[in-house]
């Protein structure tokens, strides 16, 4: 591609080990359940952090979030949402967060040329009281998001949780043309789990993978992954699969251009706030680009998880604290 390459670079004030601990670091308190539940608790908590949050939670509720997806649309971007939050265990949580996606869709105009995508974790519908409520409602989601031409596309999470959510998807692909899954390349049993998923012909989007793994059960961030990412993508568009590709990184991006791979892709996906000038020049260059955005309240470990795939934008945070002004909402787009 014609963008630089953007490389994990160390600033000058530490080296790579130390960039590599910090985003363990960062990736432990998200893990982390007391964290997770002080900041429920503390309204200081969320002050504290809501100006670098912002960054990567473009809104706290739909209203907010309706006039910023059609700036990003106007700006020739498809847009995908997801409401914040993960690993919730109160059926009533569970229930209001399928009501707000109920909400999203019903809201959404018919007809329309680009329809937002929606995802979800899992987790956030029900799998952790039982996988079948999470199918239950995800099903739900997914008819009244096909009366609207919505995709829906589950997302990945930590490598205990695969098993369950790859039977809900096989479960629910048949019946659901508008059902899609992430697939996390840093997984060692991925290139395994791909035929089958495949085989249901529903879009996929691949990702590195952003939890903390141990060794035997994922790769680590580099060369070695970049590899099997790009062997991954050219055996999911073989099998005629929907693909898009879910990276930051413009390494693994020109790594996909040197295998005449990125004009087969549906679309490359980033998050917004990451790297928007490279996904400003994938759509300059004539790639369909969508923008992920996410909205709600519980956006902790959405913004952990974003300072530790690349450790210095713990400064740009910071940054973003001392002058609240930096942070403009799609300029960068």
């Amino acid at each position: 591609m014609t963008t630089a390459t953007v490389q994990d670079t160390v600033t000058s004030t530490g080296s790579r080990d130390e960039s590599t601990l910090a985003g363990a670091a960062l990736r432990a308190m998200a893990a982390n359940p007391g964290l997770r539940a002080a900041f429920l608790r503390s309204s200081a908590l969320r002050d504290l952090f809501s100006v670098p949050a912002g960054r990567y939670v473009v809104a706290h509720d739909r209203d907010g979030l309706r006039d910023r997806l059609a700036l990003l649309s106007a700006k020739g971007y498809r847009t995908g949402v997801e409401y914040v939050g993960e690993e919730v265990t109160d059926p009533a949580e569970v229930e209001a967060i399928v009501q707000e996606y109920l909400a999203l869709i019903a809201e959404a105009a018919p007809g329309t040329a680009e329809p937002v995508q929606l995802g979800f974790d899992l987790s956030n519908v029900g799998s952790l009281i039982s996988p079948d409520l999470a199918r239950e409602n995800t099903s739900r989601i997914l008819r009244a998001a096909q009366a609207k031409n919505i995709t829906v596309v589950i997302s990945m999470e930590r490598s205990g949780f695969v098993d369950d959510i790859l039977k809900v998807f096989h479960e629910l692909a048949p019946e659901h043309p508008n059902v899609g899954l992430t697939l996390q390349a840093h997984l060692h049993r991925t290139p395994e789990d791909l035929d089958a998923v495949a085989g249901h012909g529903r879009k996929v989007r691949l990702v590195k993978g952003v939890y903390r793994e141990s060794p035997h059960v994922a790769l680590p961030r580099g060369a070695e992954l970049n590899e099997r990412y790009a062997d991954l993508a050219a055996r999911l568009l073989d099998r005629g699969v929907p693909l898009a590709c879910g990276t930051h990184d413009a390494a693994t991006l020109s790594l996909l251009d040197e295998r005449g791979l990125i004009g087969r892709l549906a679309e490359i996906e980033m998050l917004h706030g990451v790297q928007p000038a490279l996904l400003r020049a994938c759509r300059t260059r004539g790639v369909p680009c969508r923008v992920a955005t996410v909205y709600g309240e519980n956006w902790w470990l959405h913004f952990l998880h974003r300072l530790a795939e690349h450790p210095p934008n713990v400064l740009t945070a910071l940054a973003d604290m001392a002058d609240p002004g930096r942070v403009r909402f799609g300029e960068e787009y």
